[in-house]
């Protein structure tokens, strides 16, 4: 048996913007991101340039924000839970439009729409390993131990899906209970 090669995490994702100087200014200041190339094209941004020279390519070309949409999101990963509480602040206060921030039990995403309307994920790995598509409400302003919490009863209910499986009904119908309830004392 042959091993193919693999990919080892995101490469880069690039989307047609209509305003380079606006997108440059958001990708480069608010997210934080290095501008590693910039021409006539576009302009490329990397979080660790040392590592990969881009992550983000911001091409020239697209003419209006009224669909098509060109991009379904972008994810890029933070170190810490105070990281995602700083961008959860900084996305209100840039009056972006912040979608919903949930427990995915292996990390808790941040969602909110770039200057363009794009989805962006800004998320932190939580430490556990979750194979279920799931996406739970979740308040990141509460305490350290409150938000673990959280996470771990959206885990336990998700622990037993293997890599690439389905989700079984059972483990279906405790994730729709877990996101009712979080609803609910929202």
């Amino acid at each position: 048996l042959t091993v193919s090669a693999k990919v080892n995490g995101l490469g880069h994702i690039g989307f047609y913007v209509k305003d380079l100087e606006l997108m440059k200014e958001f990708y480069g200041n608010f997210m934080g991101m290095t501008l590693t190339k910039v021409g006539p094209l576009g302009a490329f941004f990397s979080a660790d340039p040392e590592t990969c020279d881009h992550e983000i390519a911001l091409i020239n070309g697209r003419t209006s924000l009224d669909g098509p949409e060109l991009i379904q999101q972008i994810s890029m990963r933070v170190d810490t839970l105070d990281d995602l509480r700083d961008f959860k602040k900084r996305i209100n206060e840039h009056g972006y439009t912040l979608e919903r921030i949930v427990t995915h039990a292996s990390a808790i995403g941040c969602y909110f729409k770039d200057p363009e309307n794009n989805t962006t994920e800004v998320f932190w790995l939580t430490g556990h390993t979750s194979w279920a598509q799931i996406g739970i409400p979740i308040d990141i302003d509460q305490s350290d131990e409150a938000v673990m919490a959280e996470v771990q009863r959206s885990w336990e209910a998700v622990q037993n899906v293997e890599m690439g499986k389905p989700t079984s009904p059972e483990t279906q119908e405790a994730i729709r209970a877990l996101r009712d309830a979080a609803v609910a004392s929202r």
